[in-house]
């Protein structure tokens, strides 16, 4: 099987991680974990998890479309939320709602929400993995 890795264009080209890597064979997608960051690296909504919501969600359909997909081919989700308390999920299901009519397929999929003590930098307050099969 080969793997083509890849940082679309539109994400950030991070030193010490690749944003995807695309099976061919199968057509599966497994989607580094993206959080509240431009194309240029910089932070989205600091202190908002709403805004942080969106913006991760909006750099998982970036980078579908990057590799000829839309979020109806995500077969999975991954979020992870600092400090999880069910309190959140009203800002989670926000910052959803605001950015799912940009998306390129409906953002209701099969889900894992997983409360953390942190992420991998401190303003960071999710960040969401995705699993793709295209066609």
């Amino acid at each position: 099987m080969s793997i083509e890795l890849i940082n679309p264009a539109g994400l950030p080209s991070p030193d010490v991680y690749v944003q995807m890597a695309v099976a061919t064979g199968t057509r599966t997608l497994y989607l580094s974990g993206q959080v509240a960051r431009d194309a240029d690296g910089r932070p989205v909504g600091t202190g908002d998890l709403a805004a942080q919501v969106a913006q991760a969600f909006r750099n998982v359909d970036t980078a579908l479309r990057a590799a000829g997909g839309t979020f109806d081919d995500v077969a999975r989700l991954a979020v992870y939320v600092v400090d999880w308390t069910p309190d959140k999920l009203a800002d989670l299901g926000a910052g959803v709602q605001a950015v799912a009519g940009e998306l390129s397929g409906s953002p209701v999929r099969p889900i894992t929400l997983i409360g953390v003590a942190a992420l991998g930098e401190p303003d960071l307050l999710v960040e969401v993995e995705a699993t793709a099969v295209l066609p």
